[in-house]
């Protein structure tokens, strides 16, 4: 491919998860950025024609921005490797992995980066062996504060942030909400902070860390996408031998999932200086108010400029 050459881009927006509404606005967001490079830009939701028109029109690449199951389970992701159609992002058996917070906390872990203690609960040990049984064991095993999350899913949609034993129970039906396995972590202390890795084609690279500060504590789905709800600080207001290592815990977890071309990983700094792996979304949020923008523009890039990369780089790796 030439370079600066003009592309027939498809981006992928919509779906039908809880996180649909985000999705299109990273879609846009993407959209607009190669357009402004003069890439042919087709922007559309993933439906029952989407398939055939991929056979079709053949396109150059697509870009998925595509949040929630719909986009992050390697299930499309599958089905766009069949077609034969390059696309930007993971692959699907790594998608598969990092869907699963408990599949990727192991992974990471056992590539040497440190992660919260938890324990992993379906439904149905609540059924088998007795709620009330269950919750108290919890309590007796971890010291509070706990946090609560669906297994799978994003945006901090069902997490909830337990400091007493009384707001437990209500906070694995939130989690239950969303997915049918809940994770209960050890909530580490420290300050937040997502790492944006890119790879274009000469290896994973961290962009700037983003330090998370929520205006009410607690960086929710609210925070995330509402405008003046967090305070971002970037890069991260750490020292250069922690921000190293925070970094190098971001590349090592994006290469131990076998990610591909863009993750985020967020990550807790603790009071030592430690990074403890949270989780890995294989497509992070790219709307204005996104962490992914907000660290590009750190780097001193255009995010119109990375989009394109990216594609390139698919379409490199097909």
């Amino acid at each position: 491919m030439a370079e600066n050459e003009a592309l027939d881009i498809v981006v992928l927006a919509g779906g039908i998860s809880h996180e649909r509404d985000i999705s299109l606005r990273s879609g846009r967001r993407v959209a607009d950025g190669l357009n402004g490079l003069g890439h042919r830009v087709t922007l559309r939701d993933p439906d029952a024609s989407l398939l055939a028109f991929l056979n079709e029109s053949r396109p150059a690449v697509v870009w998925p921005a595509l949040h929630g199951a719909s986009g992050e389970d390697g299930a499309l992701r599958g089905l766009l490797e069949l077609t034969g159609v390059p696309f930007v992002g993971s692959r699907a058996d790594a998608s598969r992995l990092a869907w699963s917070k408990p599949t990727a906390k192991t992974v990471v872990e056992r590539a040497g980066v440190a992660t919260p203690r938890s324990v992993t609960l379906p439904q149905e040990t609540f059924r088998e062996l007795g709620a009330g049984s269950v919750l108290e064991t919890v309590l007796a095993g971890f010291d509070l504060p706990l946090v609560v999350k669906p297994a799978q899913g994003g945006s901090a949609q069902g997490v909830t942030i337990v400091a007493t034993a009384e707001e437990l129970p209500r906070a694995m039906v939130d989690a239950y909400t969303y997915s049918d396995v809940a994770l209960i972590e050890q909530k580490v202390e420290g300050v937040e902070v997502s790492v944006a890795v890119i790879d274009v084609g000469e290896g994973p690279e961290a962009l700037p860390a983003v330090e998370i500060e929520p205006v009410d504590g607690a960086y929710t789905f609210d925070a995330r996408y509402n405008a003046g709800e967090t305070r971002f600080y970037v890069p991260a207001r750490l020292d250069s031998a922690v921000g190293a290592a925070v970094a190098e815990a971001a590349t090592t977890a994006h290469t131990a999932l076998g990610l591909r071309h863009l993750s985020r990983i967020d990550l807790i700094v603790d009071a030592a200086g430690t990074p403890w792996f949270l989780e890995a979304n294989v497509l992070p949020g790219l709307t204005e108010t996104s962490i992914m923008p907000q660290a590009i523009a750190a780097a001193g890039r255009e995010t119109g400029e990375v989009y394109a990369a990216l594609a390139s780089a698919a379409i490199a790796d097909a």
